[in-house]
């Protein structure tokens, strides 16, 4: 596919040679860069690139052009290339005008001339504008494909995980698609291996046969292994709390790992909208959070492994050492604990026999448009059940939430509430529970306990997405870090009892905050014990605790 494209449009022609050397020097070897001294030209040079089904990332425009402003030909723009990134270059002068497109006309951005330096006046929001035009970009595909079918445990775990760590892949249901010539013809060239589902199928002619998840990590060049084997900081974790702290430290100079099992983001990446994070009135998905907590990590130098696991901690001295699933090991000044918690399993008969064929643990995003037309169920009643209940019911012809409660006041937020009360297909059962699920090859039929009746109620049911609370998982942390009964790290002030600090402390203080029992260990987020369990929380956790790793640092 040729590189999609970054169009500049001036009548000035020093101006246009500067924009254009300057987006060629930051950009060139992503983009194509071309430029027009006129706006007709230049809406005859997207016609052309239409034509030929090129794509168009960023439209840049000068307002001051005779017969037509830049405010026009970009509105003119968008008639051929709707999604492209749309600015414009400005004098000082027009500055009202720039912002009255902002708000009337659709125009992203406007930067003044002239923007030296490029470096601080120009890139940072073209950086910006560019990664957001990226996270929707859908070329003509010529990626990773996918085969397998919808009830398949190991397709649903590839394809969650390939969606999580934002990886481009194509999905063909064999079963769906076995009427599609073009499928017919695929599986034909395959043969036998056609019957070894999942199969990967790569751009450049390999393929993955029954494909695991870390087989393909590697071959799309995800990173499993260490660059060096000492870290100041190491975060096993990459949920909000892990990033935020990865962006913090890192950008004050601390070299920073993040260890990463699934795929960044945590749960909360996992999450189809979140409402009320601050700084974006109209939401944004669990995945474009975390998609730009990434981007903004691995520009202060982060380094993250994922899909990585962490199977065990030591202590050498002041060197926190990890041992990891494939036995390589990291080493760090100061480690930091942000595991998050996963979900609490469902016990009820036939929940881990169906488990990826039908029956879903979490957001199940991957699985959306696969209900089109059916009745799904979502057992909980907290905002992550809410948030994916909103999410399913633009495709599911019905969706029934069962709460054990009953009402979801108690464990929801209001704003959620209020947004399932005015969605139709959306029905909630209150004391109702899950007494076992149905099915063969993949589920079928639900019986839900209605608690205040004491009855039993056999119901169909296409896909069950269970959300029913959460837990940490420590175990690899042994005896060495402190917990709580339920697997919480212990912290800070909750360590020190009676005025006694914890077993195995050393220094002549108190734990800080967010400091387990063993100085230079440190815990943030979910996994800690009494922590509120909201993104926004996990975030200024991960923030904090930097600050304290200084401090702990400047004494090592």
């Amino acid at each position: 596919m040729p590189k999609p494209v970054l169009l500049s449009v001036d009548d000035d022609s020093d101006v246009l040679r500067a924009i254009e050397r300057d987006l060629r020097s930051q950009y060139g070897a992503e983009y194509r860069v071309m430029g027009s001294d006129s706006p007709e030209s230049a809406l005859d040079i997207l016609k052309q690139l239409k034509v030929r089904n090129d794509s168009v990332a960023l439209l840049l425009a000068d307002q001051r052009m005779p017969r037509m402003d830049g405010v026009q030909f970009l509105q003119e723009a968008m008639r051929i290339y709707p999604d492209a990134k749309r600015a414009l270059l400005t004098a000082y002068a027009d500055t009202n005008a720039a912002i009255s497109a902002i708000n009337d006309a659709n125009i992203n951005y406007f930067f003044l001339k002239p923007w030296d330096p490029p470096a601080e006046r120009l890139y940072p929001q073209l950086d910006d504008l560019l990664d957001d035009w990226q996270a929707s970009y859908r070329p003509v595909f010529e990626g990773i494909r996918v085969l397998g079918t919808r009830w398949s445990p190991r397709s649903y775990e590839l394809r969650d995980f390939l969606a999580r760590n934002h990886v481009p892949y194509q999905w063909i249901d064999v079963e769906l698609s076995a009427n599609d010539p073009e499928t017919k013809r695929l599986l034909e060239i395959l043969g036998p291996e056609a019957s070894n589902l999942p199969v990967v199928l790569f751009p450049d002619g390999t393929k993955l046969l029954e494909s695991l998840p870390s087989q393909v990590a590697q071959k799309v060049g995800l990173r499993t292994r260490a660059q060096t084997d000492f870290y100041d900081l190491a975060i096993v974790g990459g949920g909000p709390a892990g990033l935020a702290a990865a962006v913090y430290g890192a950008s004050e100079g601390l070299h920073t790992v993040i260890i990463e099992r699934q795929a960044p983001g945590g749960q909360a990446g996992m999450s189809s909208r979140i409402e009320n994070y601050l700084g974006f009135p109209t939401g944004l998905s669990g995945g474009d959070l975390a998609r730009r907590a990434v981007v903004q990590a691995r520009r202060f130098g982060v380094e993250i492994l994922a899909p990585q696991e962490v199977v065990a901690v030591r202590i050498e001295g002041p060197y926190r050492i990890l041992k990891l699933a494939d036995d390589s090991e990291v080493s760090c000044h100061a480690l930091m604990i942000a595991t998050g918690v996963q979900w609490r399993r469902l016990d009820a008969p036939g929940v881990d026999r169906l488990q990826g064929a039908g029956v879903y643990y979490g957001g199940g995003t991957t699985e959306a448009l696969s209900c089109k037309g059916e009745v799904i169920y979502v057992v909980g009643g907290a905002n992550s059940a809410g948030q994916a209940a909103m999410n399913f019911a633009k495709y599911a012809d019905r969706v029934v939430m069962l709460v054990r409660g009953s009402s979801l006041a108690n464990t929801m937020s209001q704003y959620l509430i209020d947004q399932i009360q005015r969605t139709p297909n959306i029905q909630l059962w209150a004391h109702a529970s899950v007494a076992e699920v149905h099915g063969e090859s993949h589920l079928e039929e639900i019986s839900v306990l209605c608690s205040d009746t004491n009855k039993i109620e056999r119901v169909p049911a296409s896909a069950m997405f269970i959300f029913i609370g959460a837990l940490p998982r420590t175990d690899w942390l042994t005896d060495l870090v402190e917990r709580d009964e339920r697997g919480f790290i212990l912290t800070g002030p909750d360590l020190v009892r009676d005025g006694q600090r914890p077993k195995r402390w050393t220094l002549d203080r108190d734990p800080f905050l967010l400091e387990t029992n063993v100085a230079g260990i440190f815990a943030v987020g979910d996994v800690r014990h009494g922590s509120i369990k909201r993104v926004a929380s996990g975030v200024g956790e991960g923030s904090v605790a930097v600050q304290f790793i200084h401090q702990y640092l400047s004494k090592v």
